[in-house]
């Protein structure tokens, strides 16, 4: 589907906020026609927004009566209306409520506090006021969460413009057209390049400490020792070999690591982290003693610490039978790694189900124990617990292994279903 710059004033093509362009068809005739927005909730979570923020404010702008809570993700405003005019005043909103009036980016979360709705950065961490004349600001602090309490839309919000802060930068360095880092795009291919999350200078605390931990690294000492790859044939044959001996080769197939998807990474890089991290953590006394900015480190050194496979090699090798206690403990370099996509979620997920299911049995009536507290610490969100939990998948274990393992996790998808049920009853009383 086609995109747009999210700020529609800026014209260069390497501008790092996108967004979908509206797409909307109208349906019935006379008194009954309606125009539906068929992918308002798409372009709603790359704004970090409430779908129903987005259409009220429509309505608002066009005098017509909307639905703010469809079950069928069916967007409709009453009348017929063109997608060019809806996109027009998306801008307004966009304008509104979404862009920091500091740094003019969209890396905004929405706080209500003593009746005001703030726009808190964070990008460059400057909080904006969002203007309370507007009818949809009545409609936002009408409809905010109880305090505490976040509902499902604002939370999806709410880590979508963490996560876009974590990928994209801090957003200090915007050139005259209010392109970041003067339309330097090196960033929005983290995930095809290998060259995401520690170079894009977010301000989030593991960042931080990877760029504390590892600054001797960019000390221009550091430039006498060249280290070099031997790319001849006995050294590529010798690393073959090793390679053979390090990660059972059942996981190895498990993975897939075999350079598919475009990933050139290979399999020797996912087994070499995995047996890296084993020989770590007999070296220093326990894998809780290996720390996260370490294999953070060693991931990017093997060129793997953005690719989606990255999140599944470590569910299996982080942890043993105390992995309730010990996921917390990590959940800061996991939800960096799996913030990436979709893919990378859903790795970590196999990992987990697979570290469970074959490595770790006795585990198994914990699942939704361990499920509880992967979603509690945002390592995973809830579209993709649910899209897991629907299905078993003999692609990292065998079906039976995983139509058990889900079994198990039901006590925790049934409450992840409920909550959500219990958050939407809500919106519809008040």
């Amino acid at each position: 589907m086609a995109s747009v710059n999210i700020r529609r004033d800026v014209s260069d093509p390497f501008y790092r906020y996108k967004m979908e362009r509206l797409q909307s068809k109208v349906e019935g005739k006379g008194n009954g026609i309606k125009t539906v927005i068929v992918n308002l909730g798409n372009v709603a979570q790359q704004l970090a927004r409430p779908p129903s923020y987005v259409i009220k404010y429509f309505g608002f702008e066009l005098g017509a009566q909307t639905n703010i809570d469809p079950k069928d993700d069916r967007w409709i405003i009453n009348g017929a209306h063109e997608s060019s005019k809806l996109q027009d005043y998306l801008d307004g909103f966009i304008t509104k409520f979404v862009l920091c009036r500091n740094c003019k980016n969209p890396e905004t979360v929405v706080n209500i506090k003593d009746g005001d709705i703030l726009l808190d950065c964070k990008a460059c961490g400057h909080i904006s006021k969002a203007d309370l004349r507007h009818k949809l600001s009545s409609f936002i602090l009408k409809n905010a969460p109880k305090k505490g309490k976040k509902d499902k839309s604002t939370k999806k919000a709410d880590r979508k413009a963490k996560r876009e802060a974590e990928k994209n930068g801090n957003g200090d360095d915007n050139d005259s057209n209010g392109s970041p880092n003067g339309g330097d795009s090196g960033s929005d291919h983290a995930d095809e390049n290998g060259d995401g999350a520690l170079d894009a200078g977010s301000d989030d605390e593991f960042t931080r400490k990877i760029q504390s931990e590892a600054q001797e690294l960019n000390e221009p000492e550091s430039k006498e020792v060249e280290w070099q790859v031997d790319m001849s044939e006995e050294a590529i044959k010798a690393r073959a070999k090793a390679a053979e001996t390090s990660l059972p080769a059942d996981l190895k197939q498990s993975l897939k690591i075999d350079g598919e998807d475009g990933d050139d990474a290979g399999a020797n890089s996912y087994d070499e982290l995995g047996k890296w991290i084993e020989e770590k953590a007999k070296e220093e006394g326990g894998v809780d003693e290996v720390t996260d900015v370490d294999i953070y480190l060693k991931a990017k050194e093997l060129g793997i610490e953005a690719k989606h496979r990255t999140p599944a090699v470590l569910a299996q090798c982080l942890f043993d039978d105390t992995i309730i206690k010990q996921l917390p403990g990590r959940a800061q370099m996991l939800r960096k790694m799996t913030s990436l996509g979709e893919k990378h979620e859903k790795a970590f997920l196999g990992g987990i189900e697979r570290f469970v299911g074959i490595d770790k049995p006795n585990l198994i009536p914990k699942v939704s124990a361990i499920l509880a507290v992967i979603y509690d610490k945002e390592i995973i969100g809830d579209d993709a617990l649910k899209s897991w939990g629907g299905k078993a998948s003999k692609k990292y274990v065998d079906l039976a292994t995983s139509k058990k393992v889900r079994k198990n996790a039901q006590i925790f998808l049934e409450w992840l279903e409920k909550a959500d049920s219990d958050d939407e009853d809500e919106d519809e009383s008040e």
